[in-house]
C-alpha cells in the first residue's frame, strides 16, 4: 500500500502542476493530501493511521503541517538564503533602469560588422546581463522587444534569432550571481551532511574501523563556491554559442548577415560603449571579484550589487540632466579614498586610536563612508522620485522573493511525504542496483533532471529531486565528486528547462513578446540547436571537472582564512609536489643537512643540541621515506588491476544485503509490536514473519555469491594498502620531528636582543618591590613574569620571579626571600644571554638559511600557510576527483 500512496502522491502533483495550479500550493497540497487519505484510510480500513507508512507513523507526517512546517520556516531563515532577495532587487532595478537596453542597443551596432554579428552581441549582452542581472524573464522580454526586430529586419533566420534570444536570456541561470546556485548549494549543504553520515557507515561495515580518516570525508560547498565553480562552465557555455553563431554565418550567410551601419565607429560611439560598459563590469568586478578575492561573503557581495544597481539607476534615470552623474561620481571618489585609506594605514578601528596617524586614517575613513552613504541615499531618492522606481523594484523584488521561500517550504513538504511512503528508500535501491556503478546512477539523474526540465520550473527540480538524490552520489566514494561539482553539473541541466517544450519558460517569455510573424514551432526549432550546445557544455564540464573545482579550491587556498598545509586533506597532493622537488632539489637539501650537522652547537644547551643534532638526523630519513611511498603507491596500483573486480562484486553483494538486514529490521518491529497488545495485529505478525523468512533466504543466497578466495584477497591487499597508509604516517612524523627543533631554535635565537633588554628592566623591578606594599608587588612581579614568559625558551628564567610572586602572596611576605628569588632570576637571565647573544650572531643565520632550502619540502607542514606558487599546484591536484573505493 505505501507504493500505491507514493503513487498517489506523484499523481496528484502531476495533476495538480498540469492543470496550471500555482507551483507554491501544489506541492505542499499534494503532500498533505496524500498523507490525509492515507492515514484516513489506515484508520477505517486498517490497524490505524500508521498502518500505511513505510516509517514513523500518521502522527508523524501529519505533524508536518505544524511540527514538521516549523522546522522548515526556521530552515527557510538559513543564512546562504538572505542572498536571495538582494540579488533579484539588483537584477529588476537594472531592468527597469533600461541599463539592459542600453547594452543591447550599443553592443548590436559594435557586433554588427562581423557575421553573425547581432546574434554575438545578443549572447555578449546575455552573458553580462547574467552576472548583472540573473532574471531569466526580464533578460528574455527584454531582448525580444529590442534585439528580434532588429534582427528579423536584417533577415535573420527566425530559429535563429528566437534561439539565440531565448537561451541568452537562460544564461542567467549559471552564471553568477545566480538564484539556482544559491539555492542548489542550500540543498547540497544539508545533502552533503547525510552523504557524510552514509560514507562513515560504508567505511564502517567495510572495514570494521569505527573512525573514517578525515580526507576521505565528503566535501562541503556554499554559495560562494557554488559561484566560482560555476564562472568557467558559464563562460564556456557563452563561447560555444558565440562559436556556433559564428560558424552558422560563415556557413550560411544570408541567415545571419553582418549589419554595417554608417558613422557607428565614432568618438562619440566610442564614450557610449565605455558608459554602458564600464559600469555594469564594474558592478561585476566588485560583486564576483569580493567573492573571489574572499573579501565579502555572498550575502555581503549581494548588498553590494544591490547598492551599486540602485547606484546606477540613479544616473540612468536621470540621464540627459545636468548632474545625472554626481551621485555616482561621490560614490567613486569616496570607494577610491577608502582604497586610500586602507593602502597606507591598513586597517582602521576606532577602538585602536593610539597615534596621530591613527587620527587621520580615521577622519579619511569617516569622510569616505560619509561620501557613500550620500551617494547612496541620493541615488535611492532619485529612484523613488522617478516614476516611482523604488517601490516598483521593491514590490516586485518582495514577489519574487516570496515565491521562491513558499516554493522552498512546500517543497520540504513534499519531499518529507515522498519519504514517508518510502520513496527514498525505492530510489536509493533502484539508483544503486543499477550496473555501472557511480555513472550509471550519475547518468540516469542528469536524464531524469533533464527530461523533468520539460514540465517543471528550476526551483521545483532543485528542491524535489537534488535532497533526495543528491546524498546518494555524494556518498560514492568510486567517483569522489566533490559537491560543488555535483551542484554546477545540476545547475547546466535544469538551465536546460527553460528552453525545453512544451513548458519551456524562455519560450513563453518570448511567444509574448514576439510579433505575429514568429511562429511557435520556429521558436521550437531555434532552441534544439542551444539545447544541444548545453548538452555539450554538460558533457564538457563532466569530463573537466577542473573547470568547476579549481575556482574554489584556488580560492581557498590563498584566503585569510586558508587551511594550514598540516590540513589532511592537502597531503595527498602536497606530497606529490614534494617528491618531485626532491627528485630536482635532493642533492641540494641532503648538503643543506650536511651543512647543518657540521655547525658548532657545543655552547648551546645540552637540550637544545640534542635537539637539533636529532632533528638534522632525522631530516636526513625524509627523502627515503618519500620513495617509499611512491613505492607503496605503485604496488598498490599493481596489485589493484586483479583486486578491483573481485571488491566491485563482493561490495555490491554486501550492500544488497546490508539494504535486506534494514528491511528485515524493520519487520521485526512489527512482529515484536504484534498481537493483543500490539499495536499490529497478529495477522500482519504472521505476514512480517513469513516476509523476514523469505529475505533471509535472499539474504543467504547473496552472502553464498561472494568467492571463497575472497577473503585471503581482501587480506593480500589491505595489507598491500596498509603499507602505503603507513609509509606516508611515517613520512609525516618523520618531517615534523626534523622541522620542530629548527622552529624553536630560530625562536629562541631572533629574541635574543629583546631578552636582553629586558635584564634592567628586572633590576628596576629588584629595586622597586623594596618599597612596595605586598600586593603591588605581586602585580609587577606577574606581569614581569608575563613579558618573560612571551619570549621563547625562558622556562628556567621564569622560576625565580615565579616563585618570588608566590612568597609575595603568601600570608607571611617575606621580602628577602622573594629579592633572592629574583637575584637568580638575573643570573639565569646572564647565564643564558652568555650563549644566547653568540648564537644569535653565530648559528641563527646558517639555521635561517638551512630552513630556507628545506621549509618547502621537508619543513612544508610546519609553516603557516602553504607559498602562493604551491598552493595553485595544489589547488589544480584537488581540482580532479580522485578514486577512494578500494579504501572501502
Amino acid at each position: 500500500m505505501e507504493l500505491f500512496f507514493l503513487a498517489l502522491l506523484v499523481l496528484l502533483m502531476a495533476f495538480a502542476l498540469g492543470s496550471g495550479f500555482p507551483v507554491a500550493f501544489a506541492l505542499p497540497g499534494s503532500a498533505i493530501l496524500t498523507i490525509g487519505i492515507a492515514a484516513a484510510t489506515g484508520f477505517i480500513f486498517s490497524t490505524g493511521p500508521d498502518a500505511f507508512f513505510d516509517t514513523g507513523g500518521a502522527y508523524q507526517w501529519l505533524s508536518a503541517g505544524v511540527t514538521n512546517f516549523r522546522g522548515i520556516y526556521w530552515e527557510a531563515e538559513r543564512d546562504t538564503l538572505i542572498a536571495i532577495p538582494l540579488f533579484v532587487f539588483m537584477g529588476i532595478m537594472l531592468q527597469r533602469s533600461k541599463i539592459a537596453e542600453d547594452l543591447l542597443v550599443t553592443m548590436a551596432r559594435l557586433f554588427g560588422p562581423v557575421p553573425g554579428g547581432l546574434g554575438i552581441s545578443v549572447v555578449f549582452v546575455g552573458a553580462l546581463l547574467a552576472a548583472t542581472t540573473g532574471i531569466v524573464g526580464a533578460t528574455v522580454v527584454a531582448m525580444g522587444l529590442i534585439s528580434l526586430p532588429a534582427m528579423l529586419r536584417n533577415n535573420y533566420s527566425v530559429p535563429l534569432a528566437t534561439g539565440t534570444i531565448a537561451a541568452s536570456g537562460t544564461l542567467g541561470q549559471i552564471i553568477p550571481p545566480s538564484i539556482v546556485l544559491i539555492i542548489l548549494a542550500d540543498q547540497l549543504a544539508s545533502a552533503v551532511d547525510q552523504a557524510g553520515s552514509l560514507r562513515q557507515t560504508l567505511f564502517k561495515d567495510s572495514t570494521g574501523e569505527l573512525s573514517m580518516p578525515s580526507d576521505f570525508a565528503v566535501v562541503s560547498t556554499s554559495a560562494g563556491e557554488m559561484f566560482l565553480g560555476a564562472f568557467l562552465p558559464g563562460l564556456v557555455l557563452v563561447g560555444l554559442y558565440m562559436l556556433f553563431i559564428l560558424g552558422f554565418a560563415l556557413i550560411n550567410p544570408k541567415s545571419a548577415p553582418a549589419v554595417h551601419e554608417e558613422g557607428t565607429f565614432t568618438r562619440e560611439f566610442a564614450g557610449k560603449v565605455f558608459m554602458t560598459l564600464v559600469p555594469p563590469l564594474a558592478l561585476i568586478f566588485l560583486v564576483l571579484g569580493s567573492i573571489i578575492a574572499g573579501v565579502a561573503t555572498v550575502n555581503q557581495a549581494g548588498a553590494i550589487g544591490a547598492v551599486g544597481a540602485m547606484v546606477m539607476a540613479g544616473y540612468r534615470l536621470k540621464e540627459g540632466e545636468k548632474g545625472a552623474y554626481t551621485p555616482a561620481i561621490l560614490g567613486v571618489i569616496a570607494l577610491l579614498g577608502l582604497a586610500v585609506v586602507i593602502s597606507f594605514f591598513g586597517a582602521v578601528n576606532i577602538k585602536r586610536i593610539e597615534t596621530s596617524q591613527d587620527v587621520v586614517a580615521l577622519v579619511l575613513a569617516l569622510i569616505s563612508v560619509s561620501l557613500i552613504l550620500i551617494a547612496i541615499f541620493w541615488s535611492g531618492w532619485r529612484t523613488l522620485k522617478f516614476e516611482d522606481t523604488l517601490r516598483g523594484v521593491m514590490v516586485e523584488t518582495a514577489k519574487t522573493t516570496s515565491l521562491v521561500f513558499i516554493i522552498l517550504l512546500g517543497a520540504a513538504m513534499l519531499t518529507s511525504a515522498f519519504r514517508a511512503f518510502g520513496g527514498e528508500h525505492l530510489v536509493k535501491e533502484f539508483l544503486q542496483g543499477l550496473p555501472g556503478g557511480f555513472w550509471a546512477q550519475f547518468l540516469i539523474v542528469m536524464l531524469v533532471i533533464f527530461i523533468l526540465g520539460f514540465f517543471l520550473d528550476f526551483i521545483e527540480i532543485a528542491v524535489v529531486v537534488v535532497p533526495i538524490v543528491a546524498p546518494i552520489l555524494l556518498a560514492d566514494p568510486s567517483a569522489n565528486v566533490t559537491a560543488v561539482w555535483l551542484g554546477v553539473m545540476i545547475g547546466l541541466n535544469i538551465q536546460t528547462s527553460f528552453l525545453t517544450p512544451p513548458f519551456g519558460f524562455a519560450l513563453f517569455y518570448l511567444r509574448g513578446v514576439a510579433p505575429a510573424v514568429v511562429k511557435t514551432i520556429d521558436m521550437y526549432k531555434g532552441v534544439v540547436a542551444f539545447i544541444t550546445l548545453q548538452l555539450i557544455a554538460l558533457g564538457i564540464v563532466g569530463l573537466y571537472p577542473q573547470l568547476v573545482n579549481y575556482l574554489p579550491n584556488r580560492s581557498s587556498l590563498l584566503s585569510e582564512t586558508a587551511p594550514p598545509p598540516q590540513n589532511p586533506r592537502l597531503q595527498y597532493c602536497m606530497e606529490n609536489l614534494i617528491y618531485a622537488d626532491f627528485q630536482k632539489n635532493g642533492d641540494t637539501i641532503l648538503a643543506a643537512i650536511s651543512k647543518a650537522e657540521a655547525l658548532d652547537m657545543s655552547y648551546l644547551p645540552k637540550s637544545l643540541q640534542k635537539d637539533l643534532a636529532k632533528g638534522f638526523e632525522t631530516a636526513r630519513e625524509a627523502i627515503p621515506q618519500m620513495t617509499a611511498i611512491r613505492d607503496a603507491e605503485a604496488a598498490v596500483e599493481v596489485a589493484a588491476v586483479d583486486y578491483r573486480p573481485f571488491h566491485s562484486q563482493v561490495r555490491a553483494l554486501e550492500r544488497d544485503a546490508r539494504r535486506i538486514d534494514a528491511r528485515i529490521a524493520e519487520l521485526q518491529v512489527i512482529v515484536d509490536r504484534a498481537g493483543p497488545t500490539g499495536i499490529y495485529t497478529q495477522e500482519q505478525g504472521e505476514r512480517a514473519a513469513n516476509r523476514i523468512k523469505t529475505l533471509t533466504g535472499e539474504r543467504d543466497a547473496l552472502l553464498a555469491q561472494i568467492p571463497a578466495e575472497w577473503e585471503g584477497v581482501h587480506k593480500e591487499f589491505a595489507a598491500i594498502q596498509k603499507a602505503e597508509t603507513n609509509a606516508r604516517r611515517s613520512y609525516r612524523r618523520t618531517v615534523d620531528d626534523a622541522y620542530q627543533p629548527v622552529l624553536e631554535a630560530k625562536a629562541i635565537l631572533r629574541h635574543a636582543d629583546t631578552l636582553a633588554a629586558i635584564e634592567s628592566e628586572i633590576e628596576v623591578l629588584r629595586e622597586q618591590i623594596q618599597t612596595m606594599e605586598p600586593d603591588a608587588a605581586v602585580e609587577a612581579i606577574a606581569d614581569m613574569r608575563g613579558r618573560v614568559g612571551e619570549i621563547e625558551g625562558t622556562s628556567d628564567i621564569r622560576k625565580g620571579l615565579t616563585e618570588a610572586r608566590k612568597i609575595m602572596r603568601s600570608r607571611t611576605p617575606d621580602l628577602a626571600a622573594a629579592t633572592a628569588e629574583i637575584d637568580n632570576t638575573i643570573a639565569e637571565l646572564k647565564a643564558d644571554l652568555s650563549w644566547r647573544q653568540k648564537a644569535a650572531k653565530e648559528l641563527l643565520p646558517e639555521l635561517v638559511a638551512y630552513d630556507q632550502v628545506i621549509n618547502r619540502n621537508i619543513g612544508l607542514r610546519q609553516q603557516d600557510r602553504l607559498p602562493e606558487d604551491m598552493a595553485l599546484d595544489v589547488a589544480s591536484c584537488l581540482s580532479d576527483h580522485r578514486d577512494i573505493s578500494l579504501n572501502f
